[in-house]
Protein backbone atom coordinates (compact mmCIF):
# COMPACT_ATOMS: atom_id res chain seq x y z
CA UNK A 1 0.00 0.00 0.00
CA UNK A 2 1.06 3.68 -0.39
CA UNK A 3 1.53 6.12 2.57
CA UNK A 4 1.63 9.54 1.85
CA UNK A 5 2.88 12.17 4.88
CA UNK A 6 2.50 15.37 5.86
CA UNK A 7 4.36 17.20 8.49
CA UNK A 8 3.60 20.39 9.95
CA UNK A 9 4.76 23.13 12.85
CA UNK A 10 8.69 22.20 14.04
CA UNK A 11 11.61 20.12 13.41
CA UNK A 12 10.99 18.26 16.47
CA UNK A 13 7.75 17.18 14.91
CA UNK A 14 9.45 16.74 12.01
CA UNK A 15 12.29 14.10 13.57
CA UNK A 16 8.66 11.99 14.71
CA UNK A 17 7.24 12.19 10.91
CA UNK A 18 10.45 10.86 9.83
CA UNK A 19 10.59 8.12 12.32
CA UNK A 20 6.67 7.19 11.27
CA UNK A 21 8.43 6.85 7.86
CA UNK A 22 10.62 4.62 9.08
CA UNK A 23 8.22 2.01 10.67
CA UNK A 24 6.04 2.09 7.70
CA UNK A 25 8.77 1.89 5.30
CA UNK A 26 10.15 -1.31 7.30
CA UNK A 27 6.60 -2.64 7.26
CA UNK A 28 6.98 -2.82 3.49
CA UNK A 29 4.68 -0.03 2.55
CA UNK A 30 5.74 2.51 -0.51
CA UNK A 31 6.42 5.82 0.58
CA UNK A 32 4.73 8.56 -2.02
CA UNK A 33 4.74 12.30 -1.63
CA UNK A 34 1.63 12.83 -4.19
CA UNK A 35 -1.48 12.86 -1.92
CA UNK A 36 -3.12 11.81 -4.95
CA UNK A 37 -1.06 8.11 -5.16
CA UNK A 38 -1.82 7.24 -1.36
CA UNK A 39 -3.93 4.66 0.16
CA UNK A 40 -3.14 6.48 3.67
CA UNK A 41 -2.38 9.71 4.41
CA UNK A 42 -0.71 10.17 8.01
CA UNK A 43 -0.83 13.96 8.77
CA UNK A 44 1.44 15.09 11.81
CA UNK A 45 -0.25 18.09 13.34
CA UNK A 46 1.33 20.70 15.17
CA UNK A 47 -0.87 22.72 18.45
CA UNK A 48 1.45 25.57 19.45
CA UNK A 49 -0.29 28.36 18.16
CA UNK A 50 -3.83 29.15 17.20
CA UNK A 51 -2.38 29.86 13.61
CA UNK A 52 -1.07 26.33 13.77
CA UNK A 53 -4.16 24.57 14.76
CA UNK A 54 -6.01 26.29 11.90
CA UNK A 55 -3.42 25.00 9.71
CA UNK A 56 -3.92 21.07 11.12
CA UNK A 57 -7.99 21.60 10.77
CA UNK A 58 -7.77 22.66 7.44
CA UNK A 59 -4.97 19.95 6.35
CA UNK A 60 -7.11 17.55 7.48
CA UNK A 61 -9.81 18.43 5.87
CA UNK A 62 -8.34 18.80 2.49
CA UNK A 63 -6.66 15.01 2.86
CA UNK A 64 -10.12 14.04 3.55
CA UNK A 65 -11.23 14.84 0.52
CA UNK A 66 -8.79 12.33 -1.38
CA UNK A 67 -11.16 9.30 0.34
CA UNK A 68 -13.70 10.05 -1.98
CA UNK A 69 -10.64 8.26 -4.60
CA UNK A 70 -7.75 6.33 -3.58
CA UNK A 71 -7.80 6.82 -0.02
CA UNK A 72 -8.52 4.15 2.41
CA UNK A 73 -7.42 5.60 6.22
CA UNK A 74 -6.91 9.01 6.96
CA UNK A 75 -4.72 9.42 10.37
CA UNK A 76 -3.55 12.16 12.55
CA UNK A 77 -0.64 12.54 15.10
CA UNK A 78 0.86 14.79 16.65
CA UNK A 79 0.93 17.59 19.38
CA UNK A 80 -2.90 19.13 18.44
CA UNK A 81 -4.40 15.63 18.96
CA UNK A 82 -2.37 15.49 22.10
CA UNK A 83 -4.56 18.49 23.24
CA UNK A 84 -8.10 18.20 21.59
CA UNK A 85 -8.16 13.94 20.53
CA UNK A 86 -11.88 13.70 22.09
CA UNK A 87 -13.38 16.81 20.60
CA UNK A 88 -11.09 16.33 17.27
CA UNK A 89 -13.19 12.52 17.20
CA UNK A 90 -16.38 14.46 17.21
CA UNK A 91 -15.57 17.41 14.76
CA UNK A 92 -13.71 15.22 12.24
CA UNK A 93 -15.38 11.83 11.57
CA UNK A 94 -13.73 12.30 7.90
CA UNK A 95 -10.24 10.79 10.31
CA UNK A 96 -10.16 6.99 10.71
CA UNK A 97 -7.41 7.56 13.12
CA UNK A 98 -6.06 9.85 16.02
CA UNK A 99 -3.01 9.20 17.79
CA UNK A 100 -1.61 11.34 20.53
CA UNK A 101 2.34 12.04 21.11
CA UNK A 102 1.52 10.59 24.66
CA UNK A 103 0.48 6.84 22.28
CA UNK A 104 3.55 6.70 20.44
CA UNK A 105 4.61 3.50 22.14
CA UNK A 106 1.64 1.81 20.82
CA UNK A 107 1.69 3.29 17.84
CA UNK A 108 1.78 0.39 15.09
CA UNK A 109 -0.69 -1.56 17.41
CA UNK A 110 -3.12 1.26 17.05
CA UNK A 111 -2.12 1.06 13.31
CA UNK A 112 -2.96 -2.33 13.16
CA UNK A 113 -6.32 -2.22 15.13
CA UNK A 114 -7.51 0.24 12.94
CA UNK A 115 -7.58 -1.79 10.18
CA UNK A 116 -4.55 -1.28 8.55
CA UNK A 117 -3.12 -4.57 7.24
CA UNK A 118 0.61 -5.75 8.53
CA UNK A 119 2.84 -6.32 5.90
CA UNK A 120 5.93 -7.77 7.90
CA UNK A 121 4.57 -8.55 11.19
CA UNK A 122 7.98 -10.18 12.65
CA UNK A 123 9.78 -6.43 12.50
CA UNK A 124 9.82 -4.15 14.87
CA UNK A 125 6.66 -1.97 15.93
CA UNK A 126 8.40 1.14 18.24
CA UNK A 127 8.83 4.36 17.04
CA UNK A 128 12.97 4.18 16.80
CA UNK A 129 15.28 7.40 16.06
CA UNK A 130 17.89 4.85 14.00
CA UNK A 131 15.20 3.87 11.86
CA UNK A 132 14.00 7.40 10.74
CA UNK A 133 14.06 8.37 7.43
CA UNK A 134 15.22 11.58 7.22
CA UNK A 135 13.12 13.60 4.36
CA UNK A 136 15.49 16.92 4.40
CA UNK A 137 17.99 15.45 1.52
CA UNK A 138 20.99 14.53 2.19
CA UNK A 139 23.04 17.64 3.42
CA UNK A 140 21.31 17.90 6.73
CA UNK A 141 19.28 16.16 9.31
CA UNK A 142 17.97 17.28 13.28
CA UNK A 143 19.34 15.65 15.79
CA UNK A 144 16.80 15.06 19.04
CA UNK A 145 18.68 15.36 22.07
CA UNK A 146 15.10 15.92 24.24
CA UNK A 147 12.02 16.56 24.39
CA UNK A 148 9.46 18.57 26.61
CA UNK A 149 9.89 21.34 29.06
CA UNK A 150 10.22 22.39 32.24
CA UNK A 151 10.14 26.18 32.15
CA UNK A 152 6.29 26.79 32.17
CA UNK A 153 6.60 30.14 30.62
CA UNK A 154 3.24 31.33 30.97
CA UNK A 155 2.19 31.85 27.20
CA UNK A 156 3.34 28.52 25.77
CA UNK A 157 1.53 25.14 25.78
CA UNK A 158 4.41 22.81 25.23
CA UNK A 159 4.52 21.26 29.14
CA UNK A 160 0.99 20.30 28.31
CA UNK A 161 1.53 18.72 25.36
CA UNK A 162 4.96 17.17 24.94
CA UNK A 163 5.04 16.67 28.96
CA UNK A 164 8.21 17.51 31.14
CA UNK A 165 11.61 17.57 30.13
CA UNK A 166 13.51 14.25 29.29
CA UNK A 167 16.99 14.17 27.96
CA UNK A 168 17.97 11.44 25.68
CA UNK A 169 21.58 9.13 26.58
CA UNK A 170 24.47 10.82 25.04
CA UNK A 171 25.50 7.21 23.75
CA UNK A 172 22.21 6.98 22.29
CA UNK A 173 22.32 10.31 20.31
CA UNK A 174 25.86 9.65 19.28
CA UNK A 175 24.83 6.45 17.12
CA UNK A 176 22.33 8.08 15.88
CA UNK A 177 24.72 10.74 14.53
CA UNK A 178 26.99 7.85 13.29
CA UNK A 179 24.36 6.39 10.77
CA UNK A 180 23.09 9.67 10.42
CA UNK A 181 26.87 10.21 8.70
CA UNK A 182 27.23 7.25 7.54
CA UNK A 183 24.09 8.07 4.93
CA UNK A 184 26.03 10.85 3.72
CA UNK A 185 24.11 13.93 5.46
CA UNK A 186 27.29 16.28 6.05
CA UNK A 187 25.81 18.48 9.02
CA UNK A 188 23.40 17.85 12.23
CA UNK A 189 21.03 20.56 13.76
CA UNK A 190 21.27 19.79 17.69
CA UNK A 191 17.19 20.53 18.57
CA UNK A 192 14.85 19.96 21.75
CA UNK A 193 12.50 22.76 23.35
CA UNK A 194 15.06 23.73 25.55
CA UNK A 195 18.73 22.43 24.22
CA UNK A 196 20.76 23.82 26.11
CA UNK A 197 19.38 22.16 29.71
CA UNK A 198 20.47 19.17 28.12
CA UNK A 199 21.61 16.61 30.14
CA UNK A 200 20.31 18.56 33.64
CA UNK A 201 17.92 15.61 34.25
CA UNK A 202 20.06 12.65 33.72
CA UNK A 203 23.60 13.89 34.52
CA UNK A 204 23.01 16.74 37.52
CA UNK A 205 24.72 19.15 35.35
CA UNK A 206 24.50 20.49 31.76
CA UNK A 207 26.38 18.44 28.85
CA UNK A 208 25.81 20.09 25.78
CA UNK A 209 29.60 21.32 25.53
CA UNK A 210 30.73 17.89 25.95
CA UNK A 211 27.81 16.41 23.30
CA UNK A 212 28.97 18.53 20.70
CA UNK A 213 32.66 18.07 21.59
CA UNK A 214 31.91 14.01 21.04
CA UNK A 215 29.88 14.54 17.85
CA UNK A 216 32.24 16.46 15.99
CA UNK A 217 34.60 13.37 16.40
CA UNK A 218 32.16 11.55 13.68
CA UNK A 219 34.61 11.83 11.09
CA UNK A 220 31.85 12.50 8.04
CA UNK A 221 30.32 15.62 10.12
CA UNK A 222 31.61 18.52 8.69
CA UNK A 223 28.91 21.00 10.92
CA UNK A 224 27.31 21.31 13.88
CA UNK A 225 24.89 23.45 15.28
CA UNK A 226 22.32 23.96 17.89
CA UNK A 227 19.48 25.68 18.10
CA UNK A 228 16.75 27.09 20.57
CA UNK A 229 19.94 28.13 23.64
CA UNK A 230 17.71 29.69 26.53
CA UNK A 231 19.71 32.55 27.13
CA UNK A 232 20.27 31.87 31.02
CA UNK A 233 21.10 28.28 30.34
CA UNK A 234 24.35 29.05 28.21
CA UNK A 235 27.50 28.18 29.74
CA UNK A 236 31.14 29.09 29.72
CA UNK A 237 31.45 25.75 28.50
CA UNK A 238 29.65 25.84 25.81
CA UNK A 239 30.94 28.98 24.57
CA UNK A 240 34.42 27.93 24.55
CA UNK A 241 33.23 24.99 22.49
CA UNK A 242 31.59 27.06 19.44
CA UNK A 243 34.85 29.23 19.89
CA UNK A 244 37.15 26.80 19.65
CA UNK A 245 35.64 23.46 17.34
CA UNK A 246 36.24 23.58 14.08
CA UNK A 247 33.21 21.56 13.00
CA UNK A 248 30.72 23.95 15.45
CA UNK A 249 29.22 26.59 13.64
CA UNK A 250 29.62 29.82 14.85
CA UNK A 251 26.11 30.54 15.37
CA UNK A 252 23.76 31.04 18.62
CA UNK A 253 19.98 30.92 18.23
CA UNK A 254 18.69 32.34 21.38
CA UNK A 255 15.28 33.01 21.83
CA UNK A 256 14.65 35.93 23.94
CA UNK A 257 10.99 37.17 23.40
CA UNK A 258 11.12 40.40 25.25
CA UNK A 259 13.59 42.54 26.65
CA UNK A 260 10.87 44.00 29.08
CA UNK A 261 11.95 43.47 32.73
CA UNK A 262 7.80 43.63 33.39
CA UNK A 263 6.82 41.70 30.25
CA UNK A 264 9.81 38.94 30.80
CA UNK A 265 8.90 38.72 34.74
CA UNK A 266 4.86 38.02 33.15
CA UNK A 267 6.03 35.80 30.71
CA UNK A 268 7.56 34.01 33.88
CA UNK A 269 10.91 33.71 31.96
CA UNK A 270 14.04 33.19 34.04
CA UNK A 271 16.47 36.17 32.72
CA UNK A 272 16.37 40.28 32.42
CA UNK A 273 17.29 42.53 29.75
CA UNK A 274 20.82 43.98 31.66
CA UNK A 275 21.67 39.84 31.48
CA UNK A 276 20.40 39.25 27.82
CA UNK A 277 22.83 42.84 27.16
CA UNK A 278 25.57 41.26 28.91
CA UNK A 279 25.22 37.99 27.43
CA UNK A 280 25.24 39.91 23.73
CA UNK A 281 28.25 41.61 24.42
CA UNK A 282 30.34 38.21 25.76
CA UNK A 283 29.84 36.23 22.64
CA UNK A 284 30.57 38.97 20.88
CA UNK A 285 33.60 39.87 22.35
CA UNK A 286 34.39 36.23 22.70
CA UNK A 287 33.77 34.71 19.72
CA UNK A 288 34.92 36.75 16.31
CA UNK A 289 32.26 36.39 13.33
CA UNK A 290 29.45 35.12 15.55
CA UNK A 291 26.19 35.16 14.32
CA UNK A 292 23.45 35.47 16.73
CA UNK A 293 19.73 35.02 15.88
CA UNK A 294 16.64 35.74 18.51
CA UNK A 295 12.96 35.30 18.35
CA UNK A 296 10.64 37.99 20.12
CA UNK A 297 7.15 38.47 21.09
CA UNK A 298 4.79 41.44 20.40
CA UNK A 299 1.46 41.94 21.89
CA UNK A 300 2.13 39.53 24.71
CA UNK A 301 -0.94 40.63 27.75
CA UNK A 302 -0.12 44.05 29.57
CA UNK A 303 2.75 45.08 27.28
CA UNK A 304 2.28 49.10 27.32
CA UNK A 305 3.46 51.26 24.74
CA UNK A 306 6.39 51.98 26.52
CA UNK A 307 6.98 48.27 26.49
CA UNK A 308 7.20 48.30 23.43
CA UNK A 309 9.27 51.04 22.34
CA UNK A 310 11.92 49.46 25.23
CA UNK A 311 11.52 46.29 22.96
CA UNK A 312 12.12 48.23 19.43
CA UNK A 313 15.67 50.33 21.14
CA UNK A 314 16.68 47.00 21.92
CA UNK A 315 16.29 45.65 18.94
CA UNK A 316 17.86 48.83 17.57
CA UNK A 317 20.85 48.10 20.09
CA UNK A 318 21.15 44.52 20.03
CA UNK A 319 21.49 44.59 15.89
CA UNK A 320 21.00 41.02 15.63
CA UNK A 321 22.24 38.71 12.53
CA UNK A 322 18.72 37.08 12.64
CA UNK A 323 15.18 37.90 14.05
CA UNK A 324 12.20 35.87 14.11
CA UNK A 325 9.12 38.05 15.06
CA UNK A 326 6.06 36.78 15.85
CA UNK A 327 2.34 37.78 17.28
CA UNK A 328 1.08 36.52 21.11
CA UNK A 329 -1.66 34.21 20.71
CA UNK A 330 -3.73 33.34 23.51
CA UNK A 331 -3.46 28.98 24.56
CA UNK A 332 -5.72 26.95 26.33
CA UNK A 333 -4.61 26.14 29.62
CA UNK A 334 -1.54 28.77 29.40
CA UNK A 335 -1.65 31.26 32.37
CA UNK A 336 -0.80 34.24 30.32
CA UNK A 337 -4.81 33.15 28.53
CA UNK A 338 -6.56 34.15 31.89
CA UNK A 339 -3.81 37.80 32.07
CA UNK A 340 -6.20 40.68 31.91
CA UNK A 341 -5.35 43.60 29.77
CA UNK A 342 -4.93 41.61 26.16
CA UNK A 343 -4.03 43.35 23.31
CA UNK A 344 -5.99 44.33 20.29
CA UNK A 345 -4.51 42.26 17.38
CA UNK A 346 -4.49 44.68 15.54
CA UNK A 347 -1.87 46.90 17.95
CA UNK A 348 -0.12 43.47 17.96
CA UNK A 349 0.65 43.46 14.29
CA UNK A 350 1.41 46.79 13.79
CA UNK A 351 4.05 46.41 16.22
CA UNK A 352 4.96 43.20 14.64
CA UNK A 353 5.62 45.28 11.44
CA UNK A 354 7.36 47.99 13.01
CA UNK A 355 10.15 45.47 14.45
CA UNK A 356 10.40 43.18 10.93
CA UNK A 357 10.97 46.59 9.23
CA UNK A 358 13.65 48.32 11.23
CA UNK A 359 15.15 44.26 11.45
CA UNK A 360 15.41 44.30 7.54
CA UNK A 361 17.38 47.33 7.67
CA UNK A 362 19.84 45.95 10.57
CA UNK A 363 20.16 42.96 8.46
CA UNK A 364 21.40 44.52 5.63
CA UNK A 365 23.94 46.53 7.55
CA UNK A 366 24.75 43.36 9.55
CA UNK A 367 25.14 41.42 5.77
CA UNK A 368 27.63 43.97 4.17
CA UNK A 369 30.41 43.68 6.67
CA UNK A 370 31.03 40.12 4.83
CA UNK A 371 31.65 41.57 1.72
CA UNK A 372 34.63 40.64 0.43
CA UNK A 373 35.40 37.73 2.98
CA UNK A 374 35.86 34.11 1.55
CA UNK A 375 33.90 31.06 3.49
CA UNK A 376 33.05 27.64 3.07
CA UNK A 377 30.15 27.05 1.37
CA UNK A 378 27.70 23.98 1.22
CA UNK A 379 26.35 23.93 -2.45
CA UNK A 380 22.62 22.70 -2.23
CA UNK A 381 20.79 23.39 -5.53
CA UNK A 382 21.38 25.25 -9.13
CA UNK A 383 18.87 26.92 -11.24
CA UNK A 384 18.55 29.31 -14.30
CA UNK A 385 16.72 32.35 -14.25
CA UNK A 386 14.58 33.85 -16.78
CA UNK A 387 17.69 35.40 -18.50
CA UNK A 388 18.97 31.91 -19.29
CA UNK A 389 21.72 32.65 -16.53
CA UNK A 390 22.92 29.62 -14.09
CA UNK A 391 22.91 30.20 -10.67
CA UNK A 392 23.96 28.05 -7.93
CA UNK A 393 22.74 28.20 -4.16
CA UNK A 394 23.98 27.24 -1.04
CA UNK A 395 24.68 28.11 3.09
CA UNK A 396 27.48 29.43 4.93
CA UNK A 397 28.12 28.85 8.81
CA UNK A 398 25.62 31.93 9.02
CA UNK A 399 22.24 29.86 7.74
CA UNK A 400 19.87 27.61 9.32
CA UNK A 401 18.42 26.07 6.43
CA UNK A 402 14.99 26.76 6.08
CA UNK A 403 14.90 29.61 8.27
CA UNK A 404 17.78 31.90 7.16
CA UNK A 405 19.06 33.15 3.83
CA UNK A 406 21.06 31.99 1.09
CA UNK A 407 24.52 32.58 -0.90
CA UNK A 408 23.40 33.29 -4.65
CA UNK A 409 26.43 32.70 -7.39
CA UNK A 410 26.29 32.99 -10.56
CA UNK A 411 27.74 30.17 -12.90
CA UNK A 412 28.55 29.79 -16.23
CA UNK A 413 29.35 26.45 -18.59
CA UNK A 414 32.33 25.57 -16.92
CA UNK A 415 31.26 25.95 -13.48
CA UNK A 416 28.36 23.79 -14.77
CA UNK A 417 30.71 21.29 -14.99
CA UNK A 418 32.61 21.61 -12.27
CA UNK A 419 30.50 22.40 -9.29
CA UNK A 420 28.93 19.15 -7.43
CA UNK A 421 26.12 19.83 -5.56
CA UNK A 422 25.85 18.93 -1.75
CA UNK A 423 29.83 19.60 -1.30
CA UNK A 424 31.62 22.39 0.34
CA UNK A 425 33.45 25.45 -1.94
CA UNK A 426 35.73 28.63 -1.08
CA UNK A 427 33.39 31.22 -2.14
CA UNK A 428 33.50 35.61 -1.70
CA UNK A 429 30.41 37.54 -0.72
CA UNK A 430 30.81 40.63 -3.44
CA UNK A 431 27.19 42.10 -2.56
CA UNK A 432 24.10 41.45 -0.41
CA UNK A 433 20.40 41.68 -0.32
CA UNK A 434 18.37 42.18 2.99
CA UNK A 435 19.05 38.58 3.50
CA UNK A 436 21.12 36.83 1.56
CA UNK A 437 24.27 37.41 0.10
CA UNK A 438 25.82 37.17 -3.34
CA UNK A 439 29.26 35.55 -4.03
CA UNK A 440 31.55 34.16 -6.78
CA UNK A 441 33.56 30.49 -6.91
CA UNK A 442 37.11 30.89 -5.26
Amino acid sequence: MNVGFISLGCSKNLVDTEMMIGLFKDKGFKIVSNPEDAEIIVVNTCGFIESAKEEAISTLLEMAEYKNDKCKFLVATGCMVERYKEELQKELPEVDLFIKFSEYNTFWEQIVENGIPDLKQKEYNRLDFNQRIVSTGVNYAYLRIADGCDNFCTFCAIPYIRGRFKSRKKEDIIEEARILAKQGIREIILIAQDTTKYGVDIYDKPMLAELVNELSEIEEIKWIRFLYSYPETITDDLIDVVKNNKKVCKYFDIPMQHCSNTILKKMNRKTTKEKMKNLIIELRNKIPGVIIRSTLMVGFPGETEEDFKELYKFVEWAKFDKLGCFTYSKEDGTAAEKMPEQIHYRTKQARYNKIMELQQNISKVNLERFIGKEYDTLIEDAYVNEDGELYFVGRTYMDVPEIDGYIYLKGDRELQNKIELNEFYKCEITDVKEYDLIGEFR
